[in-house]
């Protein structure tokens, strides 16, 4: 006869397993929208105000017209940061993903691994006729009011990690003059750059971590994912033509492996920018 206490203690063991489960689950399904007011100190006037819709690290997961209707009207372009699809993963729901964003702006995007790793010809295909904008290791010009700003995608590496060629060189005499915002995949890109030569960088690839400890943090990633996991980071380099650069590492909206995140929502980003400094401030859409 079991005793009644290892009964109970059975009990609260199965309850807690599932409320924990219960919470990784709810995280790993957020559509969390940030919202950050980012100051760029190279940014033409016209641009003040303009918004950009970030996303990272689809994966599998489907959009929802709900959210990402709400932001139509209110966001002036979309750029996706990689990993948009990976293996097993119906072209069919990709066209789903990407139709529903070109519906609120237009749309640019970079390759991540998992791209490279199912079918990158096809997702190509899938774009063009969708008409995304895809980047690889090119420059386009955003134009608003007779200004502007130049967006640059940088291409993950296809062949052998963190083998980055240099930044695209901007197609005009006066380049360093002009304010530029670059998007790659992965953050490990700071690692072959002596100076950042972007205004503003988006990122992702680190999901976060997906699954992070209390006082522990993420439980997955190296010494430098661990440092650049996620959220705001800025430099001073004031020799170089950005003296202050800034970079966002999205935790990304899907997840990998596993469908589940632990203190680490998934999340999407609604960024305008600003030539004067205004606070950042987030919302849960």
């Amino acid at each position: 006869m079991v005793a009644p206490w290892l009964v109970w203690a059975g009990a609260g063991v199965a309850a807690a397993a599932a409320a924990l489960y219960a919470r990784m689950s709810y995280e790993a399904r957020l559509e969390l929208v940030q919202q950050a007011d980012v100051r760029l100190e190279r940014l033409p006037k016209p641009f003040d105000g303009c918004k950009l819709l970030f996303i990272s690290d689809l994966h599998s997961r489907r959009l929802t017209g709900k959210t990402i209707r709400q932001l139509a009207g209110t966001v002036d372009w979309v750029i996706l940061g990689g990993d948009i699809m990976e293996r097993n993963v119906p072209l069919s729901q990709v066209e789903h993903n990407l139709r529903l964003l070109t519906e609120i702006a237009p749309v640019y995007a970079v390759y991540g691994n998992h791209d490279y790793k199912a079918d990158p010809e096809g997702l190509e295909k899938l774009m063009n006729a969708c008409g995304v904008t895809l980047l690889r290791d090119e420059n386009v010009p955003l134009l608003r009011n007779g200004a502007r700003l130049w967006l640059t995608g940088v291409d993950y590496p296809r062949y052998k990690r963190n083998d980055y060629p240099p930044v695209p060189q901007l197609p005009v005499r006066d380049a360093g003059a002009e304010c530029r915002i670059l998007a790659v995949h992965d953050p490990a890109w700071l690692q072959k750059q002596k100076t950042i030569q972007a205004d503003l960088v988006l990122a992702g690839h680190t999901h976060g971590g997906q699954i992070t400890l209390p006082w522990l943090g993420p439980i997955r990633l190296n010494q430098f994912y661990r440092k650049y996991a996620s959220g705001w980071f800025e430099w001073e380099q004031p020799e170089a033509e950005v003296r202050r650069p800034r970079m966002l590492i999205s935790r990304g909206f899907g997840t990998r492996r596993v469908p589940l995140r632990l203190c680490c929502p998934a999340e999407m980003h609604v960024l305008t920018l600003r030539t004067e400094s205004i606070e950042k401030t987030q919302i849960n859409e």
